[in-house]
């Protein structure tokens, strides 16, 4: 594609562009957890055993919760249009609902990191939901 500033820029296509916004999604989600642990007490909280994820059934369900972006990394690559969009739209929905209200029981001093990388997932899935919404037709061929 030509531009006006001499640098060569490519368009991606929609399986790409999908698959870089759900591996933003994914980092985010792994430095809010990661940056957490920096909250005062929660440390100590996690070797006492006294944390939100205190079971294997919770521990079970949270991983399967953040396997999906994950595995939306690969599945935005890999399956046909019609499904990828669908996957995309619903997904990117469920995940901004959940950032939205995770930000909204999050606002404490302490947390606001939390809020501002649900604020910044919220953005990326609703950019998801509109890219997948909006899919290129494909072209006919004459």
């Amino acid at each position: 594609m030509a531009n006006t500033n001499g640098f060569e820029d490519i368009k991606l296509n929609i399986k790409t562009r999908l698959s870089a916004l759900w591996a933003s999604v994914t980092l985010c989600y792994l430095y809010g957890d990661y940056f957490e642990l920096y909250v005062p007490q929660k440390a100590q909280g996690l070797v006492n055993g006294v944390n939100l994820l205190n079971s294997p059934a919770k521990l079970l369900a949270a991983s399967i919760l953040m396997a999906i972006p994950a595995l939306m990394v690969f599945l935005s690559l890999v399956l046909k249009p019609k499904i990828n969009r669908l996957f995309n739209i619903v997904l990117g929905i469920f995940f901004t609902a959940l950032m939205v209200l995770i930000a909204l029981t999050s606002l404490s001093a302490w947390r606001m990191f939390y809020v501002f990388l649900a604020l910044v997932e919220s953005v990326l899935t609703v950019v998801i939901v509109y890219s997948a919404w909006y899919w290129p037709a494909q072209k006919q061929i004459p």
